[in-house]
């Protein structure tokens, strides 16, 4: 079962079908057909007119777009745009390919309760808007570095995780929190039995709470795609993207580091802490480059991602710990 997962995986970027090529083999009709008649379908490009259909009214559309926080720049590069951001993702819950996004529109997204159990002051549950309404939204643009070697940039909007911990109170005794994402028989990819589902992934405390951490509610000034990780996901860019996990419906807090899903799938080439390093090669290829989704220009990858000022303290002392991929 590994070797089918294996030989998707080691296909290079380089020969994937470019995205222009990929763009103008879509039709007009079928872009509009789902965006279900869109009033304003005519004055964007196709693409961002098939994503339009994620933009439905919900609770919260109100608190969009958020306050931009010019704390986190992203260093020169320009974001990546949204049609093309939304139709290069990986969802293993709905496809293994980046193609994902008109799958991943099946996701029913309200009703959406978050669980906090574990080793907590007292376990609860709560609906995802109300949880959204007790934070300060704000966005965040982001850099994000995927294990497959390329990247993206991307304003996010959401809050911090430390918020989410504050909200929660964890016992002293807590070191870890371990996320999950949705179940749902029919979404695809829970076909595939190979995979160790549900996705889980964890955090230390530490981590958690470092300020960078973030949960996502929206992007682009609006509510989050759902081929993105709507409702709610993590952004934790000092790491490789499979870090942050989407559609989270429950946080665990607990004094066991977390069995986490790639972990679980194959130890030898996923670990739990995921951190970016340039020095330290996946097992099939070189982490030393990464290229841009939308230019595909190459450039040096950063240690940490650039984001090393923030959060490298936290890692001194683990030197002998699996601290990269």
């Amino acid at each position: 079962m590994h070797v089918i997962h294996r030989r998707g995986w080691e296909i290079p970027e380089r020969q994937a079908t470019p995205e222009g090529v990929y763009l103008n083999h879509l039709s007009r009709r079928n872009f509009l057909n789902i965006a279900a008649g869109a009033a304003a379908a005519t004055l964007v490009p196709e693409l961002a007119s098939a994503q339009r259909v994620t933009d439905i009214p919900d609770p919260t559309k109100d608190l969009y777009p958020a306050k931009r926080n010019e704390t986190y720049g992203l260093d020169g590069r320009a974001i990546t745009p949204e049609e093309t951001n939304g139709n290069y993702n990986n969802f293993y819950e709905f496809g293994a390919s980046k193609s994902v996004a008109k799958a991943s529109q099946q996701l029913k997204t309200r009703p959406w309760t978050v669980k906090i159990d574990g080793m907590v002051e007292k376990p609860f549950e709560i609906a995802i808007d109300d949880l959204v309404r007790k934070m300060p939204l704000e966005e965040r643009l982001y850099r994000h570095r995927c294990v497959e070697a390329w990247s993206m940039t991307i304003p996010w909007t959401g809050f911090p995780l430390a918020k989410l911990v504050e909200l929660v109170k964890p016992l002293a005794s807590a070191k870890y929190m371990m996320m999950q994402t949705f179940q749902d028989k029919d979404a695809p990819g829970f076909r595939q039995v190979w995979y160790p589902w549900p996705y889980t992934e964890g955090l230390t405390i530490a981590e958690a709470n470092n300020e960078l951490a973030f949960l996502v509610t929206g992007m682009y000034g609006k509510p989050a795609l759902k081929q993105m990780g709507a409702p709610l996901r993590l952004a934790v860019p000092w790491k490789y993207g499979f870090k942050s996990i989407k559609s989270i419906v429950r946080f665990s807090f607990t004094d066991k580091q977390p069995s986490t899903f790639w972990e679980a799938l194959q130890a030898s080439e996923y670990g739990f802490w995921a951190n970016v390093n340039p020095e330290v090669p996946h097992p099939r290829w070189s982490q030393a480059t990464e290229e841009d989704i939308t230019t595909h220009e190459r450039r040096p990858t950063q240690l940490f991602n650039g984001y090393g000022p923030y959060v490298a303290e936290m890692y001194k002392g683990l030197e002998k710990e699996r601290l990269w991929v």
